[in-house]
């Protein structure tokens, strides 16, 4: 039987999430090679992982931002020559989006910059308390999307 968390539990859970992602946005910042942002290694990470094309409305929903926000983004990533735009064959309106080896190698160091730290905040917490952690911020996640 589920019953509903007392709202001062509930303000607590949101409130702590909040400070959370607002403090570790702040130092995966501070260790990304210069430059890059969030937003970047986020896109590069997504392609690198998803080893396929994109288009940038795709990327937009991925990210649950704007067509206007991520277009901003892939524009910084092209001119750093991370990503290749280019049209796509079936439908001219579209542009389809790929990681360049510049991106990949960007994207790989990022990832060497910021894995100590989360490897740190991992140790800290314990292998078990992260196991039964994630669940639930997945969870929470998908209900917030829904």
């Amino acid at each position: 039987m589920s019953t509903t968390p007392r709202p001062d539990l509930a303000n607590a859970l949101i409130s702590e999430l909040l400070m959370a992602d607002q403090l570790a946005r702040n130092r995966l910042s501070k260790v990304l090679p210069k430059g890059m942002e969030l937003s970047h290694f986020g896109v590069l990470n997504l392609l690198a992982r998803q080893q396929a094309e994109r288009s940038p409305a795709e990327l937009a929903r991925a990210f649950h931002v704007t067509r206007g926000a991520m277009t901003n983004t892939l524009s910084k990533l092209e001119w750093a020559g991370y990503v290749h735009i280019r049209p796509d064959w079936d439908d001219a309106r579209r542009k389809m989006v790929a990681i360049s080896p510049a991106g990949r190698a960007a994207r790989d160091a990022a990832l060497a910059a910021i894995t100590p730290l989360i490897d740190d905040i991992a140790r800290t917490l314990g292998e078990d308390r992260v196991r039964q952690t994630v669940p639930v911020l997945r969870e929470l996640r998908l209900r917030l999307e829904s």
